[in-house]
C-alpha cells in the first residue's frame, strides 16, 4: 500500500512539474541576454561562495530584473544585449582565518557595466548602442529597492540607464 501511495504522489509531482513548464515554455519573453566571457569580467567576485555559483547567481538576477524592465516595452518590440563587462560595486577583501571574504561597499568602487543593445520590432533595429555604464553616486541615491539585494546598486544603475535610453518607447501605464 505504502509504495502505491508513492508512486501516485511522484505521479501527481510529474504532472504539476510539466505543467509548471509548459507554462513556462508559454511565456516568451521579449530579451536576450548573451553573457560575453563571463570569466573575464573586471569584478564578478563571491564573498562566500564558489565563483561558478555565485557568477552564474549574478547573471541570473541580473537577467531576470532585465526581463522585468522589458516587459514596458510596447508588445512586438525584443531587446537583445550582449553583456562583454561587469564590474559589482565594491571591492572583495579578504578576511584572514575565517575562510570567507567580505565585499566592501565604498563610494570609490562604483558599480560599472559595458554592454551592446538593439532593440528590434518586426525584425527591424529600431535602436543600437554600445553603453558604458557607471554610477559614480550609487551610495547618494535614495532608493524603494530592498537594502537586503546584493545588486541594487547595479539593478538602479540598469533602471535609470533603461528610463532614459527608452523613455519614447515604454509603455505608459
Amino acid at each position: 500500500m505504502r509504495v502505491l501511495a508513492k508512486m501516485l504522489l511522484l505521479s501527481t509531482t510529474t504532472v504539476f512539474s510539466l505543467a509548471s513548464v509548459a507554462d513556462d515554455a508559454a511565456t516568451v519573453s521579449n530579451v536576450e541576454i548573451t553573457w560575453e566571457d563571463p570569466k573575464s569580467y573586471t569584478d564578478m567576485r563571491p564573498s562566500n561562495e564558489s565563483r561558478v555559483r555565485f557568477r552564474k547567481r549574478v547573471m541570473r538576477d541580473l537577467g531576470e530584473y532585465i526581463e522585468e524592465l522589458a516587459e514596458a516595452l510596447p508588445a512586438g518590440q525584443h531587446l537583445s544585449i550582449n553583456v562583454t563587462n561587469v564590474d559589482l560595486a565594491g571591492m572583495v577583501w579578504p578576511t584572514f582565518g575565517t575562510g570567507t571574504d567580505l565585499r566592501v561597499i565604498r563610494e570609490v568602487d562604483i558599480p560599472r557595466m559595458t554592454f551592446s543593445y538593439a532593440l528590434s520590432a518586426n525584425e527591424q533595429v529600431i535602436k543600437s548602442a554600445e553603453v558604458s555604464l557607471k554610477d559614480m553616486a550609487f551610495m547618494n541615491r535614495a532608493t524603494t529597492m530592498r537594502t537586503n539585494d546584493v545588486l541594487r546598486y547595479e539593478k538602479i544603475m540598469l533602471k535609470r540607464w533603461f528610463d532614459e535610453e527608452f523613455s519614447d518607447s515604454i509603455v505608459k501605464s
